[in-house]
């Protein structure tokens, strides 16, 4: 199996940043697509952003030019940077990778999730 553990999140001021990590560790091959998504209270999940293993990325219009998706193969790891933070950002944030296994399966996996509450 593959685990995500996402951290970086918490209470920030609007104008504020927050980095999020999310490291994924398990029976990996390689790691495709990996990408952040959110969801608020009452709202559908969505996604904010996505890089592939070749380090195309796309964003959600709402968070163009405030955040930056990366990821650090070496490390199993993906990265959020989020600046100049929105009260309305405010969800809880889940890490998501397509992960090919030591078997050569493919399987979509998602972290735990991580609070971030941006205050006004």
């Amino acid at each position: 199996q593959v685990q995500l553990v996402e951290s970086g999140g918490g209470l920030v001021q609007a104008g504020g940043s927050l980095r999020l990590s999310c490291a994924a560790s398990g029976i990996i091959y390689r790691l495709n697509d990996m990408g952040w998504y959110r969801q608020a209270p009452g709202k559908q999940r969505e996604l904010v952003a996505v890089i592939t293993s070749g380090d195309s990325t796309n964003y959600a219009d709402s968070v163009k030019c405030r955040f930056t998706i990366s990821r650090d193969n070496a490390k199993n790891t993906v990265y959020l940077q989020m600046n100049s933070l929105k009260p309305e950002y405010t969800a809880v944030y889940y890490c998501n990778a397509e992960a090919v296994t030591t078997q050569f399966r493919v399987y979509d996996y998602w972290g735990q999730g991580t609070q971030v509450t941006v205050s006004s």
